[in-house]
């Protein structure tokens, strides 16, 4: 089973839109049965999803530090079908503090997931709070594979150099060899000369892992998100769903589509 996360220690980096809108992308366009878990205090994967987190009786939270609560006590239906969420809320801050005596506290995620495994999914999508604490440490040993979204701001390498360099100590503690960062995705692209050369700079510094097509602004991805939508369902036309299917394909190791030239007028 595929685990893919989507970390970066910078918030603004476009991670939660990546995350849910890939989760849904290989539901909805590959039949995969997803869950995306959702560790961030703000709650908005599931937000993105129609979820009103606010009420829920339990979270992720509950999940990982209360024995008597089940990954079906938890997890939550999305719209589209395949495609179902942990979410998470504020209670997710006080994570740290409450498994700081537990000597296996970076494996709590990871142990709490074997229900989703018995339960059938193809594959697990994890949206991280933008920090590198415990609750990131967790995502890490959980998952088998991690994307690094990066705004393309001055800043961007060094916080993109960051993260790998703690994807690799993670791992090398973990004795977790092979997880790695797998593709580095630009976001927030605009054409400009700075956008441009942080993309150069990328690109040399991952040569291997730099997604083909960078995320650039699209109002329809934040009006989905404000009306509980993936992108699929509120505007799958727009020009942000056509690249967000660019990625997710990629993602997916799949050939990106090609993007579709508008019709000239007579």
């Amino acid at each position: 089973m595929r685990r893919i996360a989507f970390i970066n220690e910078k918030g603004g980096t476009c991670k939660t839109t990546l995350a849910v809108n890939t989760a849904a992308w290989l539901a909805k366009e590959r039949g995969l049965r997803v869950l995306l878990v959702d560790l961030d205090t703000q709650g908005h994967a599931g937000k993105a999803l129609g979820v009103d987190v606010r009420t829920l009786p339990r979270n992720v939270f509950h999940l990982l530090t209360d024995a008597s609560v089940t990954f079906e006590d938890v997890v939550q239906r999305s719209a589209l079908e395949g495609l179902d969420v942990l979410p998470a809320y504020k209670e997710m801050s006080d994570f740290p503090v409450v498994v700081a005596s537990d000597a296996r506290r970076a494996h709590r995620l990871a142990d709490r997931l074997r229900a989703a495994e018995a339960a059938g999914y193809d594959a697990i999508v994890f949206d991280a709070p933008p920090s590198m604490g415990t609750t990131t440490r967790n995502i890490l040993v959980a998952a088998t594979e991690v994307v690094v979204p990066v705004a393309l701001t001055y800043l961007a390498l060094d916080g993109c150099a960051e993260v790998a360099d703690t994807v690799r100590q993670v791992g090398e503690a973990e004795g977790r060899p092979d997880l790695r960062v797998t593709k580095v995705v630009p976001t927030l692209y605009r054409k400009t000369a700075l956008a441009t050369a942080i993309l150069e700079r990328l690109k040399a510094y991952f040569p291997d892992a730099l997604a083909a097509t960078p995320l650039g602004y699209d109002v329809k991805v934040d009006e989905a998100q404000s009306h509980g939508q993936t992108i699929w369902e509120y505007a799958p036309r727009s020009r942000g769903a056509q690249m967000l299917a660019a990625i997710a394909a990629e993602l997916h190791g799949e050939p990106a589509p090609k993007r579709r030239r508008a019709a000239r007028k007579a």
